[in-house]
């Protein structure tokens, strides 16, 4: 049975993680695993570069983020940051998982954002389908409530949480880096699985990719906290087990709960992203009744060319229009163009500033046409002609 590593921070998890995305592939295939996880903190910055280049080493990606979670609801915001969010890891299943990810990490940030980008339960339950969730580490809200003697509140929330992403779907996750507290809460949560049913997950709180990193990555937590080296009142990652380790490794640290590593890999084998590239995702612009995108936006242009340049325009600038618009058409890019249009138009009839217009089109008779710009093409066009042909 291979082993995965399903908990992982690079460089995107900024001044925390300090894995170097290639590095990290080139490490994991190195190792023999055939796949691993980004799981940043709030984070997906780093995703599109991990996907591609685990996909060119032959390396399976699985999408994932370590989310904060709100104690209550994501739009509670006062007090102090250190009891108002507790740590979630989230795995894309399938593409409907990953969309879902991407709008569960979305909204920590717009609506979420106190000191990081929390989320609450409601938007779990929202955005559940196609996602796999883990415990977390010692940051979770499992292992805190189980620190402070809560095992019934811990066990009371995981059983919520399963209820949640559905069963099958969510796991409790063991560590192993060195820390007292882990063994306590690792016992407990090998009971808690017992009782509930809810599979185990081991997992490494990968922070850097080889243990001689240990002391590089130290040094970045001083540069995250403002602090000195010699300080001793400072964030820590003791011990300098937060690297890739290998399956062997992992496998020894768990010698009592080999499901918990045979799952990290049962959990990889059912984590299928496909991330598109090459093809516009543009939204459809909804059109008035009788036009489609196409007809409405000719319609459009040719009212704004009449505008500008009288009922009867010159027959170059109607060429170069209808040039401009079988381009636009062509490319796909109709209905960006209505979007263009619908937003600086709000914002012109809104008393909303808007400049003269720029843009791969700033010199487009058909921008000009729909009032997306200021300056007429043609003018300048023969002002620039003249120019060169004095």
């Amino acid at each position: 049975m291979a082993f995965t590593h399903l908990h992982v921070h690079t460089e995107y998890s900024l001044l925390d993680g300090s894995n170097k995305i290639k590095e990290l592939v080139s490490r994991t295939k190195e190792m023999g695993m055939d796949s691993v996880a980004i799981t940043d903190h709030g984070v997906m910055y780093g995703v599109i570069d991990f996907y591609k280049a685990a996909t060119e080493a032959g390396i399976r990606p699985i999408i994932g983020c370590e989310v904060y979670v709100a104690p209550g609801s994501r739009f509670d915001k006062n007090g102090q940051a250190d009891n108002k969010y507790n740590h979630l890891v989230l795995l894309a299943e399938n593409d409907i998982g990953y969309h879902n990810l991407i709008k569960i990490v979305s909204r920590g940030f717009t609506e979420g954002f106190y000191y990081k980008p929390r989320v609450d339960m409601e938007i779990l339950r929202q955005y559940h389908e196609g996602v796999i969730a883990l415990s977390a580490c010692l940051a979770g809200i499992i292992p805190e409530y189980i620190q402070k003697g809560l095992y019934d509140e811990a066990k009371k929330k995981a059983l919520e949480l399963n209820q949640v992403f559905g069963k099958g779907n969510f796991f409790l996750e063991l560590q192993d880096h060195g820390i007292p507290e882990q063994q306590t809460v690792n016992q407990s949560l090998m009971r808690m699985s017992q009782e509930t049913g809810i599979g185990l997950v081991a997992t490494n709180d990968v922070h850097y990719t080889y243990a001689d990193d240990a002391q590089a990555h130290d040094i970045l937590l001083c540069i995250q906290t403002g602090k000195k080296v010699a300080d001793e009142d400072r964030m820590r990652y003791e011990g300098g087990q937060y690297y890739i380790k290998s399956e062997e490794e992992m496998r020894a640290l768990f010698p009592y709960a080999k499901e918990a590593c045979d799952n990290t890999q049962k959990i990889a084998d059912r984590c299928s992203v496909t991330i598109e590239f090459g093809n516009y995702k543009l939204p459809r612009y909804d059109v008035p009744e009788g036009y489609d995108a196409w007809t409405y936006l000719c319609s459009l242009t040719e009212a704004g060319l009449k505008e500008r340049y009288g009922e009867d325009p010159p027959k170059e600038y109607r060429e170069r229009m209808e040039y401009e618009l079988n381009t636009i058409r062509s490319m796909g890019f109709v209905d960006y163009f209505l979007i263009v249009w619908d937003f600086v138009k709000y914002a012109k009839d809104h008393g909303i500033a808007v400049g003269p217009g720029r843009g791969s089109a700033a010199g487009s008779i058909v921008s000009y046409c729909l009032g997306i710009t200021k300056l007429d093409p043609m003018k300048y066009q023969l002002l620039f002609e003249r120019f060169l042909n004095p």
